[in-house]
């Protein structure tokens, strides 16, 4: 429908001319379980006022039928006022009701109301996902977040299912008229915006809990609580952990922002094929139910559960309670959820490597989104829904939450706490831009930070800093002289040069008595400008490794000086500070990653000290960068030579590290990784899998299997009837996936083809489905994916246009030409995949905008890794 992108001028005239009052909403999904039943009847009645009798005005619903629209009791002509994606609403009084009865269809893209059947069980499930604007994909609606309302759903479904919403249940009937059929009522809520109004229905394992507090000012709260996840998960659902991770949180949260918790109960759901990890729709948060743990899992993944847990939980308050006006402010929920989601784990949980999970992981991917021409400012220029739907990346998340981490290091933890305490107080279920925000900061911690937000929220691109030393008096090598500190700041957008203040650290790490790199000292200063001296260094002895951001409060990509990179590459596992080790770590996978030294040093870094790093966190991210840097980053010719010394890194290290740690699941991962590119140790997999070559402690269970299957069939070893019969074992959800994974992987073009014409010219295949295939497909030599390069993007268009914005992104960046290797004497930018990238760029200039963002990152990923392929071979002297 073309008008289904509501732009931002438009909803800015509608919330001028309309306020929301209240919404009712009827939806009737008894039928659900019948396949052939494609919709369900939804019904939306919804007071709101205008501030101009007589004006006009519309809503928003995409289902398959507009049966009726009552406006003020008249009835209108649906076939005269529905156009599209929107129902025009002429003649508007001062006060008005207006009812929708429709059909709205059930999704199997995640988007709007999914339905869900498991293949465990036969069951059929449904949930709500909306955001940015799929609530009108369920009921009519004025979608935009600025027109907030209360909300009091009612759900017709199966009596034995499990319903529930927003507000708290209210009744429950049998239907008289049809006594399996049940009717839930829910209260109405606080005002919210539609895209975290929610619903969940289905046969669910339902656990039950509450929190009681008495906060420090006498409040008193009573919180109910629930978990949710699917029937034939329940025997894996540890629910007591997740109940007290949310009382942790609760008593975290409520403390710490001195608001107590507005949305009445506190249910949190694990829902099958979700397209996130989780959504903050307050009283019933939904979560990705690959937090489930079925097969075994890593603390690292635990952590990152209870970050995810933590960083919806903050959303209660950021961004539910106060809400960004438009998509330009997601950051305003989003970094500081992230941020927030860190801080929870830190403070309220016994994990004590959170900012060290921050620094590895969510800061990685920042650094990564950062370095794209697509980046943008943390405040970006959002004119459209489908911008919005794109701009949910790592700027908006973890790049705000990191230069939020750099404001508490500027203004004080203290002054950040009080000025969002006042900011909740102040706009208390309503709607707010970045000058909001700044003005109950700048009042707390007695700064103006208009500059602050210029440089930092205003602007694009990441800085680089490095340390330029000069020898001590005499050219004494053992003594600083002069130290500055470099900034090089170009905004990859404007071209300027903006360079942003920073509060960092320098630390001083020498080697004490037992061997040990530790810190001896460290020198805190603030930055700005192209250099930055630091006089309290000068005259100092050189220590073993000066590490520039120590403790990582900035955001901002560190190059080590020489003396430093030489004492890491010698020394790595040396260095005892976990923080330390990890950004160094950084450090190293930023040079490969852009070419300033070969990727093969990085994979020998990781083969030298990656046995000895304790964190498992760390462990698991260096082990994925070292498989990418082998099979994307190394030139063709010195491939082979360098992963096979690696996979006999990895093949050693999974007979010597600790039977059942999480260290010996985390090698026996990469082997299987690398083995899908590599036969060398298919007879060790098939031993693993048939248990005739176990490995003591390893369980080689469904999730390890499915790996390791995916492995076999990459290298032509594993049949249709193999694979059948592994699925027979495994009738799950992730079964199924891993099933199809392994099945696409096959090297064979006739497979190939299939998997190509299932997920691109198919629709048969769900959100969950089409990402394995698309896994499946792209494992292949290249031979085998050369003939899909032109039909790739002679369909680009046709993708688009034909599916929701959700599965044509899957398409469109899953079957991206991506792994190219650069053939001797070729310049990086004369690969053909990129030239035919450019020439359809070139050609397509009016193509979508979210479309060619896609495009253009993917091009931007292949050159980097084409240049990284043209690193001079070599490696800096010790």
């Amino acid at each position: 429908m073309s008008n289904e992108k509501l732009r931002r001028d438009e909803a800015a005239e509608r919330s001028a001319l309309i306020s929301t009052d209240s919404y009712d909403v009827s939806l009737d999904v008894r039928q659900a379980a019948d396949p052939g039943v494609a919709g369900y009847t939804s019904r939306s009645v919804i007071t709101f006022t205008a501030s101009e009798p007589g004006s006009s005005t519309f809503l928003d619903f995409i289902g398959s039928s507009v049966h009726s629209v009552v406006l003020n009791g008249k009835a209108l002509p649906v076939e005269d006022v529905v156009d599209g994606a929107r129902i025009r609403l002429d003649n508007l009084q001062s006060r008005n009701q207006v009812t929708v009865t429709g059909t709205a269809l059930y999704s199997r893209s995640g988007e709007g109301m999914h339905r869900f059947v498991d293949p465990a069980d036969g069951q059929c499930y449904l949930y709500t996902q909306y955001e940015p604007a799929d609530a009108r994909r369920v009921f009519a609606n004025f979608e935009q977040p600025d027109l907030k309302a209360t909300f009091a759903f009612h759900v017709m479904a199966p009596a034995g299912w499990q319903v529930a919403s927003n507000g708290v249940e209210t009744a429950r009937t049998l239907l008289t008229s049809d006594p399996a059929t049940a009717r839930w009522d829910f209260a109405a809520t606080e005002p919210m915006s539609t895209y975290i109004t929610t619903v969940l229905a289905g046969p669910y394992f339902k656990a039950e809990d509450r929190w009681q507090a008495t906060l420090d000012d006498g409040t008193s709260l009573d919180i109910p609580l629930a978990l949710y996840c699917r029937a034939s998960m329940a025997e894996s659902f540890d629910a007591e952990r997740l109940f007290t991770l949310t009382k942790n949180g609760l008593d975290f949260f409520n403390r710490l922002f001195a608001y107590p918790y507005p949305w009445g109960k506190y249910d949190q759901a694990f829902v099958p094929e979700y397209n996130l990890g989780a959504m903050e729709n307050p009283g019933l948060v939904t979560f990705t139910d690959s937090y489930v743990f079925t097969s075994r899992a890593t603390d690292a993944q635990y952590q990152g559960r209870a970050n995810t847990l933590m960083h919806e939980m903050a959303h209660m308050w950021f961004g539910d309670l106060v809400t960004m006006q438009w998509w330009d402010d997601l950051w305003l929920k989003e970094s500081f959820a992230d941020y927030m989601g860190t801080l929870g784990v830190d403070k309220a949980t016994d994990w004590d490597s959170a900012w060290v999970s921050f620094a590895n992981k969510r800061k990685a991917w920042a650094y990564l989104q950062d370095q794209l021409p697509t980046t943008h400012p943390i405040v970006a220029d959002i004119p459209d829904l489908e911008a919005a739907k794109q701009n949910f990346d790592g700027i908006t998340y973890a790049k705000g939450a990191s230069v939020l981490k750099q404001l508490v290091a500027y203004v004080g933890f203290d002054a950040f706490i009080a000025g969002s305490r006042e900011y909740f107080r102040k706009h208390a279920y309503s709607n707010t831009t970045l000058a909001d925000l700044l003005e109950s900061l700048s009042a707390s911690s007695g700064r103006d930070l208009t500059g602050w937000a210029q440089q930092w929220l205003q602007t694009s691109g990441i800085s680089t800093l490095s340390l330029d030393i000069a020898a001590g008096q005499g050219n004494d090598d053992g003594v600083l002289g002069d130290v500055r500190i470099v900034q090089d700041a170009t905004d990859p957008v404007t071209g300027r040069n903006e360079p942003r203040p920073h509060r960092l650290r320098v630390g001083l790490y020498d080697v004490d008595g037992e061997g040990a790199l530790v810190r001896a000292g460290s020198v805190e200063t603030d930055v700005s400008g192209a250099f930055t001296a630091v006089p309290e260094l000068s005259g100092m002895p050189r220590p073993a490794l000066l590490l520039l951001n120590d403790d990582d409060l900035t955001y901002a990509k560190v190059r080590l000086d020489p003396v430093s990179l030489a004492t890491v590459l010698a020394s790595l596992d040396r260095i005892s500070d976990p923080m330390a080790r990890a950004l160094c770590w950084t450090a190293l996978w930023n040079s490969a990653r852009d070419g300033e030294s070969p990727a093969a040093l990085y994979v020998d870094a990781v083969a030298a000290f990656g046995p000895a790093e304790t964190g498992i966190g760390v462990l698991l991210n260096i082990l994925e960068n070292a498989c990418t840097a082998v099979e994307r980053y190394t030139p063709a010719p010195g491939r082979e030579a360098v992963r096979t010394s690696f996979l006999a890194t990895v093949a050693a290290e999974l007979d010597r590290a600790v039977p059942g740690s999480d260290h010996q699941l985390a090698w026996a991962r990469t082997l299987g990784t690398l083995s899908r590119h590599d036969g060398t140790l298919v007879p060790r997999l098939k031993g693993l899998l048939d248990g005739s070559a176990p490995v003591k402690g390893l369980a080689v269970d469904a999730e390890l299997r499915w790996h390791f299957w995916h492995a076999l069939a990459a290298n032509g070893q594993a049949t249709v009837a193999e694979l059948d019969a592994e699925l027979a074992r495994d009738t799950t959800a992730s079964g199924r996936a891993g099933h199809a994974t392994a099945l696409a992987a096959r090297p064979e073009p006739g497979v190939k083809a299939a998997a190509w014409k299932e997920a691109v010219h198919g629709d048969t295949l769900s959100n969950q489905l089409l990402s394995a295939t698309i896994s499946g497909f792209t494992t292949a030599p290249a031979a085998l994916l050369e003939p899909y390069v032109e039909p790739y993007f002679e369909r680009l268009l046709d993708v688009w246009e034909g599916r929701s914005i959700e599965i044509a992104s899957r398409i469109v960046r899953g079957l991206f030409p991506l792994d190219q290797d650069l053939a001797e004497g070729m310049q990086p930018a004369e690969h053909p995949v990129l030239r035919r990238t450019d020439e359809w760029l070139a050609a397509h200039t009016g193509a979508p905008r979210a479309l060619r963002r896609i495009i253009v990152e993917q091009r931007s990923h292949l050159l980097r890794a084409l240049t990284a392929q043209a690193a001079v071979v070599g490696s800096p002297a010790p």
